[in-house]
């Protein structure tokens, strides 16, 4: 009775609880989910990219240039052909819907249907890959900010399969960023700190107030931060320096393994075998990298340099040119041998695999009895980036909902040196104004 009082009191109050959006899956039939511009599905190049569009002075992206144009694209785990179509919401800053209608900032149609298919060609699994071009004819986009692609099933606005989550900015800001090891917590430790200077003389800026600052380290939503107030504010230029909420940690290089064959082991895997219908591929044992006194139960590793991608993945397989129908899944299986499981922490497989989420699909189980962490992903062929991430666990119940504390230090280490990529977001909002514009985007 109380809750629904308070629910009630709630309403009258007018105020709402807002869905936070991210990229993620939300159909246990559905794999593979991919975002990449146009250009890199024409021209594959092997690298991979964060995506974002840039609104152009005409102020529409109508879809005509493959650079500034997505492909989104994932499998469905059958060869039955499926209805599926997708409509775009405008978010504010923070990912939560924004309050302007779709006429302001899209063109065209509201809603469109998944059109593209082709079913996989020789592969054990059965799917069939969709994909859809974005912005098109259908629909194009009018304003800066962030955007959220939902899928659809069967026409039913409410049976979202998957979600897509990207930006579009409009190039009004100059962002000049560094990264340096003398923290204030500690110096040539375990953390990295951000200094941020944003050039704001093209905005017709009243106060510092309505500017905002967005820092995500490898495209991680769970220590993502946002800032309201500047250092100092100079003519033209808002400073963000000696922040603590800019410290971060540095973390490890991640590791790789690559599934390109299902005939022989690639990087990192010992062994390919095919059992019960399917293809797995058994990775090399894993060592703890953790810091004494973490829960790892032995010493961290020294820092090794290391060329990763910073968390993502790409879709690879041999001998064809169709990796879209033609590759293979496989069940991964991941082994990390520690002598008793971590206290008051969860432990999870970390990186673009797993969207960046925590859940029960990439949650590690404790194997008491040969003293180790294990689970399997069910996994496309390809090249994948991973870290073992610990969802601490000691606090659940004090912390606000929305906020989980993850931490690399257990099984992975931080260290000073390691490379992330760091992506800063600069959003005004005018007095005037009723949404996020994003007017700088910088990759650093």
């Amino acid at each position: 009775m109380k809750k629904v009082y308070a629910i009630y009191i709630l309403l009258l109050l007018g105020l709402e609880v807002h869905a936070q959006y991210h990229t993620q899956i939300l159909d246990s039939d559905i794999r593979t989910l991919r975002m990449r511009y146009m250009i890199e599905a024409l021209e594959p190049s092997g690298t991979v990219s964060r995506p974002y569009l840039v609104l152009p002075e005409s102020g529409v992206i109508d879809g005509s240039e493959d650079e500034n144009t997505l492909e989104i694209s994932f499998d469905e785990m059958s060869h039955d052909v499926r209805q599926y179509s997708y409509r775009v919401l405008h978010c504010n800053m923070d990912w939560t819907e924004s309050d302007i209608s779709s006429y302001e900032y899209l063109k065209g149609f509201t809603t469109a249907d998944v059109i593209d298919y082709e079913h996989s060609n020789n592969t054990q699994q059965a799917y069939t890959h969709y994909s859809l071009i974005f912005p098109n004819e259908d629909m194009q986009l009018t304003a800066s900010g962030n955007y959220v692609l939902m899928v659809y099933q069967d026409g039913d606005v409410e049976n979202v399969v998957a979600q897509v989550c990207f930006s579009v900015v409009e190039p009004m800001v100059g962002i000049d960023a560094k990264i340096r090891a003398n923290t204030d917590i500690e110096f040539n430790g375990r953390y990295q700190q951000l200094d941020v200077d944003v050039q704001t003389k093209a905005l017709n800026m009243r106060n510092a107030d309505e500017v905002k600052v967005v820092v995500r380290q490898n495209n991680r939503i769970d220590n993502e931060v946002r800032l309201t107030k500047p250092t100092f504010i100079e003519p033209n230029r808002l400073r963000y320096v000696n922040q603590k909420a800019l410290i971060f940690e540095g973390g490890n290089e991640f590791r790789h393994f690559d599934t390109y064959s299902t005939y022989y082991a690639g990087y990192h895997v010992d062994m390919v075998r095919y059992a019960q219908g399917s293809y797995h591929a058994l990775l090399d044992v894993d060592e703890v990298r953790g810091t004494k006194g973490k829960g790892a139960g032995r010493e961290g590793t020294p820092y090794l340099t290391e060329n990763d991608a910073n968390g993502q993945w790409v879709v690879n397989c041999e001998k064809t040119d169709y990796v879209d129908t033609e590759a293979e899944y496989m069940w991964v299986h991941f082994v990390l041998p520690v002598q008793e499981p971590v206290m008051d922490g969860q432990v999870y497989i970390g990186g673009d695999v797993a969207y960046n989420q925590y859940t029960a699909d990439n949650m590690m189980w404790y194997d008491g009895e040969n003293g180790c962490y294990r689970t399997a992903l069910y996994l496309k062929q390809g090249g994948y980036d991973y870290m073992y991430y610990v969802l601490n666990t000691h606090n659940r119940l004090t912390r606000p909902a929305n906020e989980i504390d993850v931490t690399t230090l257990p099984l992975e280490g931080s260290h000073w040196q390691t490379k992330n990529e760091y992506c800063i977001m600069v959003y005004y909002r005018p007095f005037s104004e009723r949404y996020d514009r994003l007017v700088g985007y910088q990759v650093l």
